[in-house]
């Protein structure tokens, strides 16, 4: 089983091995791998991100509510023993989707990327009453405000508010979310979760089904 390519055969991925976007930026290790039902080829695999690139580093007492990904297999560019290079940069790596076990039922769920411009805004000063506020943002864009509630997808029930933004120099990596809400505890929302925003809320692609499986990030003792 493998491809044509060299340097990209599916015998050299092994669990463990680094996983580094095109950019050089270490992503985290493979955790999983992903085949066909019937021709048991590798369709996609699971890299659990590390500390940094799921931004736990950058709020420690936060915990995070996923920290895998998965990855189609042609977004490959290399892979030998220990290490797997990918043909994204970080900042794309950040938009695919998380890994979620139960959801997946064949190969196609490895497809469906996301091409999204986030923008992160900070409060504005009061405005007179009588003035209409209207946000200079785009469609695809996200207005991400301190203190505004998060909402779980179109169900009506708050998972908290807003406490931080986080960065990567200056790639979002995602918002850190006080519990006020469905949560319990302070978590980690990473921005592949963030659907979209308006005057009042800003809304996460979660279900509650997906909260049940999610676990929360328990750091290495």
């Amino acid at each position: 089983m493998g491809t044509d390519q060299p340097g990209s055969q599916d015998e050299d991925f092994h669990l463990g091995a680094a996983v580094h976007a095109s950019d050089g930026t270490e992503i985290g290790t493979l955790s999983r791998l992903i085949v066909g039902k019937d021709d048991l080829t590798l369709k996609a695999f699971v890299v659990r991100e590390n500390r940094r690139f799921s931004g736990h580093l950058l709020s420690p007492g936060s915990w995070l509510l996923a920290d895998e990904v998965i990855v189609p297999r042609s977004e490959v560019s290399s892979v030998s023993h220990g290490r797997i290079v990918l043909k994204l940069p970080a900042n794309d790596v950040r938009d695919l989707p998380a890994y979620l076990s139960y959801r997946y039922g064949d190969e196609t769920a490895a497809e469906g990327f996301r091409d999204e411009a986030l923008s992160a805004l900070t409060s504005s000063p009061a405005i007179p009453s009588s003035l209409e506020q209207v946000a200079n943002k785009g469609a695809d864009e996200l207005e991400i405000e301190g203190g505004e509630n998060v909402m779980l997808g179109n169900s009506g029930k708050r998972l908290g508010t807003v406490k931080d933004v986080l960065f990567d120099n200056s790639e979002l990596v995602g918002v850190v979310i006080l519990p006020d809400g469905v949560l319990k505890e302070e978590v980690i929302l990473p921005r592949r979760f963030l659907k979209r925003s308006d005057d009042l809320a800003l809304f996460a692609e979660l279900s509650e089904n997906d909260l049940e499986h999610l676990k929360p990030f328990e750091p290495a003792g």
